[in-house]
C-alpha cells in the first residue's frame, strides 16, 4: 500500500545507483590502467589523464551513492538495521580486511623485488666476476638499449638481473632508433641492439646484449684509460675531416667510445707511438714503403694491431710497383689482396659487392642476415694455409653468384661476364689473423669506401668497421665469465605398467573418492535427520 503511495519518480531512483556502479567500475579501470602504465606495459595515456578519470568516476559514484540515500532513505535505513544488513557487514569486513592485506603484501613485494635462481645449474644467475663489477661502481649507471625491430625481450631479462644485483645502482631503458634517429646518432650508436652505459660523463657501448659484453662496458666505466689507435696518412688515405670522401663518422663514432683518434705520418716521424693500440690503414693511394712496413710489422710482432682497407689496384696510383705492406700480409699473415675487382649480380649494381654470409668471429657477433655488409669497389682476399702459429678467420663472403674479374677493361664495361682466369664466387671480401703467441692482430678489408661518411650507416657497414678496431684493440678480453653449463635433461617416457597406474589413479581413483565422500556426507546428514 505505501509503494502505491508514493510518488511516480520513486520508480526511477534505481538509476542513481546504476550510475554509482557504472563509475565505480570506471574507477576500477582508470586504477588499473595507471597500475599497467608505472609498469611499462602501457603507453596510450599520461598519468595525469589518468588522475583525472580517476577522480571524476570516484566522484560520480559518491554523488550517485548519495543521490540515492537521499531520495530512499527508508530504504536505506532497513538495509542498515535489518538480518541481512548485519550479516552483509560481517562479510564485508572480511572482504575488506582480504583485501588490505592483499595491497599491503604487493606492495611491499614490488618495493622490494627480490629473485629466487631455483634451477639445478643456476642459468639465471649472473657470474662472480659481474655481481662484483655491479657492487664496486662508484656511481648510478644508466643503460639505455637501441632497439628497433629486434625484440629487446632478452636485452630486457638480462638488464633486470643487472639491476636487482647492483643494488640500486643499475637502470635501463630503451629507445627506438628508428623512432629516435637523434638519440642514437648523439649516443654514437651504429646499427641495431647496442646497449649505452652512461656513468656520468663517463659512457660505453655494448655491441650486444650478452653478460660478457655488459660486464666488459662496465669495467671500463669503472676504470677509464685512454685507449688511442692512430689513421695512418702520407699516401693519399681518406680523410678523417667532412669532405666529399672522409672517415669524418667513423672517427666520430669511435670518439664517442672514448677512443682517442690520432693521425700518424709514419713516413715523418719513423716510430710508432707508444700507446697505440691499432693503427688503421685506410685507403692508400700510394703504396706503403718498405721501412714503414718493417715499423709495422715490428709494432704487430711486439703485440701491436693493424686494420688494413685497401681498394683494387684499379682505384689506387699503385701502378705496378709492389706493396710491401701487401707482401708482408701474405709472408706472415697468408692472407692475400687479390688484384682484381668483385662483380656481385646479387646486387642492383654489380660493382657493389654485398656479404652473404659471415665468419664465426667476435667481429661479426652483432651481424646477421638482416645487417649486410655493403662494399663499392671491393677487391676480393685469398687465404692460404696460415703460417705456423697464426689463427686465420675469413670473415665475410659474397654468394656464389658473384666473381673476381681480374680483367679491368672489362669491369668497366656494360656487360661482363665470368671469363676463364675470373676468381670464381664466394669471395672473402675481409678476413682477421692472430698471433695467440705475441698477441699481434691483423684485419684485412679490400675495400675502404665502406667505412666513409656516405656508406658508414648502410646496414651492417658501420657496426663491422667498429666491431674491427674493437677487436684489433683488444677490447673485447678485459674480463673472461666461465658460462653456465646447462644441465641436460632427457625425458622418458612411462612403461606399460606406469602409464596404466597413471590412468587408474587419475580416472577412477582420485573421481571415486570425490563421490565417496560426498555419498558419506549425505548419508551423515540424512541420520542426523
Amino acid at each position: 500500500m505505501a509503494t502505491k503511495n508514493q510518488p511516480t519518480w520513486h520508480r526511477y531512483t534505481f538509476i542513481a545507483l546504476i550510475v554509482a556502479g557504472l563509475a565505480f567500475i570506471s574507477t576500477i579501470l582508470f586504477l588499473i590502467t595507471k597500475g599497467l602504465l608505472v609498469l611499462n606495459m602501457f603507453t596510450g595515456a599520461t598519468v595525469d589523464t589518468l588522475n583525472r578519470g580517476t577522480l571524476i568516476s570516484l566522484g560520480v559514484t559518491i554523488l550517485g551513492l548519495a543521490l540515492y540515500v537521499i531520495l530512499e532513505p527508508e530504504k536505506i535505513r532497513r538495509a542498515i538495521t535489518g538480518r541481512q544488513a548485519k550479516y552483509g557487514s560481517n562479510l564485508f569486513v572480511t572482504s575488506i580486511a582480504f583485501l588490505g592485506i592483499l595491497v599491503v603484501v604487493n606492495t611491499l613485494v614490488f618495493q622490494n623485488p627480490k629473485n629466487w635462481d631455483v634451477t639445478q645449474d643456476k642459468s639465471n644467475t649472473l657470474a662472480a666476476e659481474t655481481i662484483k663489477a655491479l657492487e664496486t661502481l662508484p656511481s648510478p649507471v644508466v643503460a639505455t638499449g637501441f632497439y628497433s625491430s629486434a625484440s629487446p625481450d632478452n636485452a630486457a631479462e638480462l638488464l633486470e638481473k643487472f639491476k636487482a644485483a647492483s643494488n640500486g645502482k643499475f637502470s635501463y631503458k630503451f629507445v627506438n632508433p628508428d623512432t629516435d634517429p637523434l638519440s642514437a646518432r648523439e649516443a654514437g650508436i651504429t646499427g641495431d641492439g647496442k646497449i649505452l652505459l652512461e656513468m656520468g660523463d663517463q659512457k660505453e657501448i655494448a655491441s650486444y646484449a650478452s653478460e660478457t659484453e655488459l660486464a666488459k662496458a662496465l669495467i671500463k666505466l669503472i676504470n677509464p684509460t685512454a685507449r688511442a689507435v692512430y689513421f695512418l696518412t702520407g699516401h693519399g688515405e681518406v680523410s678523417l675531416d667532412s669532405g666529399e670522401t672522409s672517415l669524418a663518422t667513423a672517427k666520430q663514432t669511435l670518439e664517442s667510445k672514448n677512443y682517442t683518434v690520432n693521425t700518424l705520418n709514419l713516413l715523418a716521424e719513423n716510430k710508432i707511438p707508444e700507446d697505440a693500440l691499432a693503427i688503421i690503414i685506410a685507403g692508400p693511394q700510394k703504396q706503403i714503403s718498405s721501412e714503414e712496413a718493417k715499423l709495422l710489422k715490428a709494432y704487430v710482432d711486439a703485440g701491436g694491431s693493424l686494420l688494413v682497407m685497401e681498394d683494387p689496384l684499379l682505384a689506387t696510383k699503385f701502378g705496378d710497383a709492389p706493396d710491401p705492406l701487401a707482401n708482408y700480409l701474405t709472408k706472415d699473415w697468408g692472407i692475400t689482396l687479390d688484384n682484381d675487382i668483385i662483380i656481385d649480380l646479387n646486387s642492383q649494381q654489380p660493382l657493389n659487392a654485398i656479404s652473404a654470409s659471415a665468419g664465426d668471429h667476435p667481429i661479426n657477433a652483432n651481424l646477421s642476415a638482416n645487417y649486410i655488409v655493403i662494399m663499392p669497389q671491393a677487391r676480393s682476399i685469398t687465404m692460404a694455409t696460415a703460417p705456423e702459429g697464426i689463427v686465420q678467420t675469413p670473415l665475410l663472403f659474397t654468394s656464389q653468384n658473384s666473381w673476381g674479374e681480374i680483367n679491368f677493361t672489362n669491369a668497366e664495361g656494360t656487360q661482363v661476364s665470368f671469363d676463364e682466369g675470373d676468381l670464381p664466387g664466394p669471395l672473402v671480401m675481409a678476413a682477421a689473423g692472430e698471433n695467440p703467441t705475441t698477441k699481434g692482430r691483423v684485419v684485412v678489408f679490400g675495400n675502404s669506401l665502406f667505412a666513409t661518411d656516405q656508406a658508414f650507416d648502410a646496414y651492417g657497414n658501420g657496426n663491422i668497421f667498429v666491431n674491427s678496431v674493437d677487436w684489433a684493440a683488444e677490447q673485447d678480453n678485459l674480463i673472461n665469465i666461465t658460462p653456465n653449463t646447462p644441465t641436460t635433461r632427457t625425458f622418458l617416457p612411462p612403461s606399460q605398467i606406469q602409464l596404466l597406474i597413471i590412468l587408474l589413479v587419475s580416472i577412477l581413483l582420485i573421481p571415486g573418492l570425490v563421490i565417496f565422500a560426498g555419498i558419506s556426507s549425505w548419508l551423515a546428514r540424512r541420520r542426523q535427520g
